[in-house]
């Protein structure tokens, strides 16, 4: 079963959306205004999947949903009476896997949980490979600079500044990136 936190930014006491999640079966783990601190809620609950119920997001509300998106990301999906196109764009945007416009039935919630726990599943996805790409093109600059170091100390050209590099990297079982480090460090050191 999911663990939902229910934030209830709507005018009414008990918002819509929590009645419609009992009538489904789901639990709420925990419920709280938006008056709250978002990312330390959501650390100390630890929720599956974040709600939020309000009758239009506001410029608060979706810097909440930015910080926990960045910190600690969990799907986010947003029920909302906000048309505005432009709204829209802004939460998803923010960190919200799904914006869900009028009408909260409780029938519909299961099939909403699982397009944006699929959704955020994607999007994370997306990052991690983003992520990794940055990390090899950062490194392929580091071997860059290290084999141009290497070039100038040994009067060498690049594929043999590259060769010493990978035997050296191969005689201490290291990475090259990691070799590149260490010739980077002592150019530095050595000034």
């Amino acid at each position: 079963m999911l663990r939902i936190l229910l934030i209830n930014d709507t005018a009414k006491k008990v918002g819509r959306l929590k009645a419609a999640l009992s009538e489904a079966g789901f639990e709420v783990i925990d419920e709280s205004g938006l008056t709250i601190d978002l990312p330390a809620r959501v650390e100390t609950v630890r929720p599956d999947v974040i709600l939020i119920d309000t009758e239009s997001p506001s410029r608060d509300v979706l810097e909440q949903v930015v910080l926990v998106s960045r910190d600690q990301p969990r799907p986010i999906v947003m029920f909302t009476d906000e048309h505005d196109p432009q709204v829209m764009r802004q939460a998803i945007k923010s960190g919200v896997s799904a914006y869900i416009v009028e009408g909260i039935h409780a029938a519909r919630l299961q099939p909403i949980l699982d397009v944006a726990m699929a959704r955020f599943e994607s999007d994370q996805a997306l990052r991690a490979q983003l992520q990794a790409r940055d990390q090899q093109l950062a490194e392929r600059k580091r071997i860059e600079l290290a084999k141009g170091l290497l070039m100038k100390m040994k009067d060498c050209n690049e594929e043999q500044a590259y060769t010493l590099m990978r035997r050296q990297a191969m005689s201490r079982q290291q990475k090259l990136i990691q070799v590149a480090e260490q010739i980077i460090a002592m150019s530095e050191l050595l000034g």
